[in-house]
């Protein structure tokens, strides 16, 4: 009896000593799961060490797409999360999971494809036609389409074209579903001449010969991006404070000049609008200035 009470005891301050360790740890550290079009452009690389070095949290950022960065938040391995799938975020949020959403910034998708264009949708703005004139020419064997097919927000858009179509491509010759980052499809995409939709971020960061933008500003390919925190009622010992600060750093002038700023090829990759409340509410955001308030009240 005597060995069972020192052995509890001895659990129990284990246990102690490891969450006391835990919180320690997640105080000076925070931890995100973000797109791997945000991580791949190079942005939070610009902007994470300035925060750093302005509050001294150190931030780690995990890449995945959006479903896998919410799958992650929901086992309470991250503080926040930046995505961009507004249905996949509402349900995020309406479980429970996820707390005060804001809107950050935007940037847009692309249709890009190969510079012979064999289904002839240059210069289309109108995304769902150009996905059919790829359909009918994949099918007669004259055009390939290359899908992430790993429920990111650039999947989840995809899928949501095909389905006004009517289509579903899945197990046609002309559809390759790979499972990859946007990086990855988009290199495959420029070896093999096919077609596929991608963030301009990501095609801005990278150099390929055999592509060129075929098919843009479709306000259908608007592409908001959204900071949500990990509830803390269901994770308390994440850094909850941490997050808070980061988003609310995210969200002032500073940040949001900060963003604006960062540019590649002359172009800016991202453009902010956390402030901008007229563009806020017709992204869908129609909370953004209670969001807002609520961060600058924190007093961090």
């Amino acid at each position: 009896m005597k060995r069972l009470i020192l052995l509890i005891i001895t659990i129990i301050i284990c246990i102690t000593f490891i969450n006391l360790f835990e919180q320690k740890l997640y105080s000076n550290a925070i931890f995100i799961a973000t797109t791997t079009s945000v991580y791949n452009s190079g942005l939070l690389e610009y902007l994470l060490p300035i925060f750093e070095s302005k509050y001294n949290i150190k931030v780690y950022v995990i890449p995945v797409g959006t479903g896998r960065a919410i799958e992650i938040a929901k086992r309470g391995s991250v503080d926040l999360i930046i995505v961009h799938s507004k249905d996949l975020e509402i349900d995020f949020l309406n479980s429970s999971y996820g707390v005060h959403r804001i809107g950050i910034m935007y940037n847009d998708f692309i249709i890009v494809g190969p510079i012979e264009d064999p289904a002839n949708i240059t210069n289309l703005n109108n995304v769902t036609e150009a996905f059919r004139r790829i359909m009918i020419e994949g099918s007669k064997g004259n055009a390939i389409f290359i899908s992430r097919a790993d429920k990111s927000g650039t999947h989840v858009l995809e899928m949501s074209i095909w389905k006004k179509l009517g289509i579903n491509p899945t197990g046609n010759n002309w559809y390759l579903e790979t499972g990859a980052d946007m990086g990855t499809v988009l290199r495959m995409a420029n070896d093999k001449k096919a077609y596929t939709i991608t963030d301009r971020a990501t095609w801005l960061s990278y150099e390929l010969n055999n592509l060129k933008i075929l098919v843009e500003n479709d306000i259908d390919l608007i592409n908001p991006y959204s900071c949500i925190l990990v509830n803390p009622e269901k994770f308390p010992n994440r850094n909850y404070k941490g997050a808070i600060l980061l988003v609310k750093w995210l969200s002032s002038e500073e940040g949001q000049n900060l963003i604006e700023s960062y540019k590649k090829n002359n172009q800016s990759l991202f453009i902010p609008f956390a402030r901008n409340l007229e563009i806020a509410h017709k992204l869908g955001y129609y909370n953004q200035e209670e969001e807002i308030t609520w961060y600058e009240n924190f007093g961090g």
